[in-house]
């Protein structure tokens, strides 16, 4: 059954700790963040046949509590599948893997399932077909001790890269809440994250989804099997808004289009975007 929370005007501290279905860790949205309701999202859920999570912090006008529909999906922690690329560029330019955004890493013949990873590389490039080739590189090279230093510092979700097979950002036990991904691309949007002001610029301009007159979308999206995300921000000149969406996905790569879709019904509700 879905959960559809009731905004009745209420204004409210993120939901209690709950134990969340096997064994996720359930993280509250924080002390400081006010969470307000939005009912009606959940017909755009519903018109999509989607079940999952979006939070908003609609920052153009100040004050504004976090918009969220289904709470306590919001504060469970999932893996962030491919949406750690944002991060994983700014592990790897500050660890020197990366010079700028014309480096091109040399693809090696394997042939990959989406036909745009057959191919050189750039990080702008890997960043829009999401090649996990390259990436896999970087964390390679970077180590998963040096990793989880990373990972803490920056305080990313539960900051653990550990992993028995495959990759830690996708098969492992990294993970992070629809409300943590806000709070890492607040600090990228505002260059507060321990890293130099060029790499955040740069990783920012990778992200670039698309731009109007008076707007640009960044984001990133990811899969891991079971559940989609995408995660991101719409900048105006009254201010930026940041989105976190995350959804089952049993219809497999099928269920993979409701993720911009839903996002963006969502975003245009609230005039975000056009």
């Amino acid at each position: 059954m879905r959960f559809h929370a009731s905004r009745l005007g209420l204004i409210v501290i993120a939901a209690a700790l709950q134990i969340a279905p096997s064994g996720a860790q359930q993280v509250p949205a924080g002390p400081n963040v006010r969470v307000e309701l939005r009912r009606e999202w959940g017909r755009i859920f519903d018109a999509h046949d989607a079940e999952g999570t979006v939070v908003v912090l609609d920052e153009r006008v100040s004050g504004r509590p976090a918009w969220v529909h289904n709470a306590p999906r919001a504060e469970r922690r999932f893996s962030p599948a491919s949406t750690f690329k944002i991060a994983h560029a700014l592990l790897a330019l500050d660890a020197g893997l990366v010079r700028d955004e014309f480096q091109v890493f040399p693809w090696n013949g394997v042939k990959h399932t989406f036909e745009g990873h057959n191919q050189n590389q750039t990080l702008r490039s890997a960043m829009r077909t999401s090649a996990l080739w390259v990436f896999q590189g970087f964390a390679a090279a970077i180590g998963h001790e040096r990793a989880r230093g990373y990972l803490t510092k920056i305080g990313y979700g539960n900051a653990d890269p550990s992993v028995e097979k495959g990759d830690y950002w996708v098969d492992g036990r990294l993970a992070i809440t629809a409300h943590e991904q806000v709070a890492f691309l607040r600090r990228l949007y505002r260059n507060e994250l321990p890293f130099r002001v060029e790499h955040q610029r740069l990783v920012k301009d990778v992200m670039i989804v698309e731009a109007g007159r008076e707007w640009i979308l960044r984001g990133k999206t990811g899969w891991q099997g079971p559940m989609g995300w995408w995660v991101g921000w719409v900048e105006w000149p009254a201010g930026p808004v940041f989105f976190a969406l995350n959804l089952d996905t049993p219809g497999g790569m099928a269920d993979l289009p409701k993720r911009e879709a839903i996002t963006r019904a969502v975003l245009r509700s609230i005039d975000a975007l056009p």
